[in-house]
């Protein structure tokens, strides 16, 4: 078990309407100091497939993409003692303020990549905030009964529904 704090900030602007967050980064998002960093997680491409645009690549695209389209990311945990990337092994956990997105955007929605996002936030965010927040199915590659077929169009649902 290491302590880790989450080593990057979010990603928003005042023009953010959802918010989607993760539990915590993964080791590989660690090292790259941004958001579904591992190479098998269908994040981006979920998110490219939604909106009909080009899989981004770098930070940079990934950044633009999720501007464009009035998307806000974060993580529900700040720190927490972690083994590797194993979301099973997550204790002592801080949660992230998210007062700072809240109070800069007008999120509409907010969505939980995953059920440990799910399980940190109903624990340590949902009553501060007083804001439900919706579970998606986990992009992660770890949640492999769900095709990106079946991922894209579950989310697309949810992900539109706000920028209509």
């Amino acid at each position: 078990m290491t302590h880790v704090i989450h080593p990057f900030p979010p990603l928003y602007d005042q023009d953010s309407k959802i918010l989607i967050l993760g539990s915590f980064p993964s080791v590989k998002s660690r090292e790259q100091l941004f958001f579904y960093g591992h190479p098998q997680n269908r994040f981006w491409k979920l998110i490219a497939g939604i909106f009909d645009e080009a899989v981004p690549s770098t930070i940079e695209e990934k950044s633009e993409l999720l501007h464009k389209h009035h998307i806000a990311l974060w993580d529900v945990i700040k720190s927490c003692d972690i083994k590797g990337s194993s979301d099973s092994s997550i204790t002592n956990v801080v949660a992230n303020d998210l007062s700072e997105i809240l109070e800069a955007a007008d999120i509409k929605t907010i969505i939980v990549n995953g059920k440990t996002a799910e399980k940190f936030f109903n624990k340590y965010t949902k009553n501060k905030i007083n804001r439900e927040a919706i579970c998606m199915p986990s992009t992660s590659p770890a949640n492999a009964a769900w095709s990106l077929e079946k991922l894209t169009d579950t989310w697309k649902e949810v992900l539109l529904a706000p920028l209509r």
